[in-house]
This record gives structure tokens, sequence and C-alpha cells, in this order.
């Protein structure tokens, strides 16, 4: 249930970069971070050009994804093959001249501090145990 945010700025950003920064997002969730697609939330911000400095001094285009996931759902290999395929990903759609501070952060959340539907993560692994737990039972029986 991952909720990925990406910021970036550029003149050049328009409906066909966000769609494609979205996609490739959301690939990466599932192919790397092995996170459900029907669950994964995007959002894409632009920011007006002229607003994003680095070192103090504004940059032609920028960029900046931060995402959220449980705690103890990913490996330390499968989180940096995701910064590394984000940034290849940003290169790619925004262009050679990002900025060496475009970062990718995963923040990882203990699964009792967030959810969705009105469930936490801990209460979906508790209601999957017990599910599991009685299956058992009647295959016992």
């Amino acid at each position: 249930m991952p909720f990925v945010h990406i910021q970036v700025a550029g003149a050049h950003i328009g409906s066909p970069e966000k769609q494609q920064l979205q996609k490739q997002a959301t690939g990466f969730m599932v192919d790397i971070m092995r996170k459900r697609p029907e669950v994964t939330a995007v959002l894409v911000d632009v920011a007006e050009p002229g607003s994003w400095t680095v070192g103090g001094e504004p940059v032609p285009v920028a960029a900046h994804l931060d995402v959220k996931v449980t705690r103890g759902t990913n490996t330390h290999e499968e989180k940096a093959r995701f910064v590394a395929a984000v940034a290849a990903m940003f290169r790619e759609v925004l262009g050679p001249d990002l900025p060496i501070a475009t970062y990718v952060v995963v923040d990882e959340i203990e699964a009792d501090a967030w959810g969705y539907d009105g469930v936490t993560q801990e209460e979906r692994r508790l209601l999957r145990a017990q599910a599991a737990a009685a299956q058992a039972a009647r295959a016992a029986a």
C-alpha cells in the first residue's frame, strides 16, 4: 500500500511526462518493491519554474520522490535497486540537466501507524494470521 509522492520542476513538464512518471513509479513499486498495484497511489506535483533551488541557485529542472512503505517489508537490496531505478527514470523523463541533489526517499512507517480503507497494516497482518490459523485448524480436523 505504498504512497508515492513525486515533485518535479521544469518548463517542459506536462501531462505526458506526469503519466510516464506515474506509470514507471508504479511499475518499480510492483517489480522491485513487491507491492500490489491496486493499492499503489502515485501523486505528481509540478512546481513553478524557478521555484526550486539547489545551493541557493535556481535550477532549470528538478525532481524528488518520497515513498511511504511499511517498515520491514523491503530488503536493503530492494531499496537500493529502487533508488537507482528512480534516478534513471528521472534522467530519462526529465533529461540530463537534473542536479546531483535529486533525492529519492523511502520512508518506512510502522505497520500500526498507517493503513488504508480504515484498517491499519498491523490489523491486516493480524487478520491474515487469524484466518490462516483458522484454516489450519479446519484442515487438521
